[in-house]
């Protein structure tokens, strides 16, 4: 994969770069505002329909690693039954970061991930899963736009030429989820996180969020 961005001189805090981030803090809070109240009533059903099919709290609750590698708590939809263990996505990783080639079918996905149930895998495929994560947007842990915010685990397996992506505030959209997500593995997304933190700007980052529609349409899903 060839990837049409390099790297630049990391800027200083210009008033202008300042002001872009005044700018990129407002619309998060009102866009988080906005399609919290919007969604309501289909985020309480679809808790409904998680408790209904399994055991277990309908919200997912898990430490995460966000700027400055600070742990925060990310809120998603459970898609799982509880007491899986994640043995195989950490193999799968560790393949990755060593650069072996785990796609089956297109996809870097696990397979057949038992520990998935039937509506969690719906909400995995339409990311419907990650709608509690605009309460994090809110709360200032997550922004609309940066790297997928990673567990505690991965980021110790990250090589160190992309510790650059801890450098700003993880997203919940960015340039890996419109660049082929799940047909991507963890080398590819950190290197798109790289280039997203080397020429981060607010209207890269509205740019972003544009091709995030399409992207949400086309499914796909998360890990």
């Amino acid at each position: 994969m060839v990837y049409l961005c390099g790297r630049t001189t990391p800027a200083s805090h210009t008033l202008a770069q300042r002001a872009g981030e005044v700018a990129r803090r407002l619309l998060d809070v009102i866009v988080a505002t906005v399609l919290i109240l919007m969604l309501a009533v289909p985020m309480i059903a679809i808790a409904l329909a998680v408790r209904t099919e399994s055991e277990g709290p309908a919200l997912f609750r898990q430490p995460r690693e966000g700027l400055g590698r600070r742990t925060f708590t990310l809120f998603k939809f459970r898609t799982m039954f509880q007491g899986g263990d994640d043995r195989r996505l950490r193999d799968l990783i560790a393949r990755e970061l060593r650069g072996e080639d785990t796609t089956v079918n297109g996809s870097s996905k696990l397979s057949e991930d038992n520990r998935v149930t039937r509506v969690g895998n719906f909400l995995r495929r339409t990311s419907l899963d990650e709608l509690p994560q605009l309460f994090n947007v809110l709360l200032g842990d997550m922004t609309l736009v940066g790297p997928r915010p990673c567990l505690g685990w991965e980021a110790e397996m990250f090589p160190d030429e992309f510790s650059s992506r801890f450098s700003v505030t993880p997203g919940l959209t960015g340039l890996w989820q419109v660049s082929g997500r799940s047909e991507l593995g963890t080398l590819d997304m950190l290197r798109l996180d790289v280039c997203y933190v080397d020429q981060r700007t607010f209207w890269t980052d509205m740019s972003i969020l544009v091709r995030t529609v399409p992207a949400l349409i086309r499914g796909g899903g998360a890990r």
